[in-house]
């Protein structure tokens, strides 16, 4: 692994930087916890800042190991600080690793910056065509990534499908209350697409392969997904099933119901982001051959395995949810808008 010294993660109150965070320090290893938020274990080390704060950054990173940049804005951002917190904040991050002397820097990434290839399973040659903002910062953050790299920082970046799991709400959420309530619920057209996702215990797992492997190999961009996984009807059905209401995924029609929701969000009444509607209107699933080939690392968790898990969690927890639904985080159960009516339909 990385040398002595603390691994700073950003977004370490965040999903993902909460697990990195814990699996970091399961196996022995000293965390430097960055996020606006403080950590929720009072033991983890913190700097309470943003990411774009370049003199914070370098003080959190000074005699650090590596850094784990975790930290991003959500979709349902407005598109100036998406790009802001996105962009700019890699780059401060990235700035302040390199005049720190640290020698790696995991940068998370995501499938967004493919936009809607039509190449599936799509390996990590496929050109970056993002198609919206979230795509386009994202995909702006990857080229400052490799200008890093060109100046001899180490920087692996993945790109996973969206992830989940024990902690995840965003528009999971809304499935999850559905199937709770005992309704059906709608997919577009048969639902017969298949949508890939990814386990964030997987995702955690592949940021500490990255960490331990060889620099030569971990240099490099892979994409991070399940390597099982069916038709989105088909994972729809498992958390119904779960559910216990003997309730089904409905068909609708697939146009019109896009031009609906699509109009919703024009009026900012449902928050279903338009990149999300088009995906599932085709198939969308990457290439894992890289990682298994370079890093050694497989993905351990089907789409089936973490949606049950997480839905499993949310109807423990799901009273600390309510609300609170901004859509700020990932473990914010997202406002539903309009849709929260359509409910009575189903």
């Amino acid at each position: 692994m990385v040398g002595d010294g603390p691994v700073v993660v950003t977004g370490a109150s965040g999903m993902l930087g909460g697990f990195v965070v814990r699996r970091l320090r399961a196996e022995g290893r000293s965390v430097h916890a960055v996020d606006l938020r403080p950590p929720a274990d009072p033991a983890v080390p913190a700097t309470v800042a943003d990411v774009r704060d370049q003199t914070a950054m370098t003080r959190a990173c000074a005699g650090a190991a590596a850094v784990v940049h975790c930290a991003a804005a959500l979709p349902s951002y407005p598109s100036n600080e998406i790009h802001s917190v996105i962009v700019d904040g890699t780059r401060t991050v990235l700035t302040a690793a390199r005049a720190s002397g640290v020698p790696r820097v995991v940068h998370i990434s995501t499938t967004a910056v493919y936009g809607l290839p039509t190449v599936v399973p799509t390996p990590e040659t496929h050109p970056r065509q993002p198609v919206d903002t979230y795509g386009h910062a994202k995909a702006a953050a990857e080229e400052v990534a490799e200008d890093f790299r060109q100046r001899g920082l180490c920087v692996p970046v993945l790109r996973p499908k969206t992830f989940l799991g024990p902690g995840r709400m965003g528009l999971f959420a809304m499935l999850f209350e559905w199937a709770h309530e005992g309704r059906h619920f709608p997919v577009l057209g048969r639902g017969d697409v298949r949508i890939q996702m990814c386990a964030v215990e997987d995702l955690t797992e592949c940021v500490r392969t990255v960490l331990h492997a060889d620099p030569h190999h971990a240099n490099d961009t892979f994409n991070v997904a399940a390597e099982e996984f069916g038709t989105f009807r088909d994972d729809v059905q498992a958390v119904l099933d779960a559910a216990g209401h003997g309730r089904r995924a409905i068909s609708v029609p697939a146009r019109p119901a896009l031009l609906a929701l699509q109009a919703l969000r024009r009026a900012r009444l449902s928050p279903v982001y338009d990149r999300l509607l088009h995906k599932l209107l085709a198939d969308s699933y990457v290439s894992t051959e890289k990682a298994r080939r370079v890093l050694g690392f497989a993905p351990r968790h089907s789409n089936s395995d973490a949606l049950l898990r997480t839905f499993a969690w949310w109807r423990a927890h799901r009273s600390a949810g309510e609300g609170h639904q901004s859509g700020r985080t990932s473990r914010d159960p997202w406002s539903q808008g309009a849709l929260r009516v359509a409910k009575a339909f189903f």
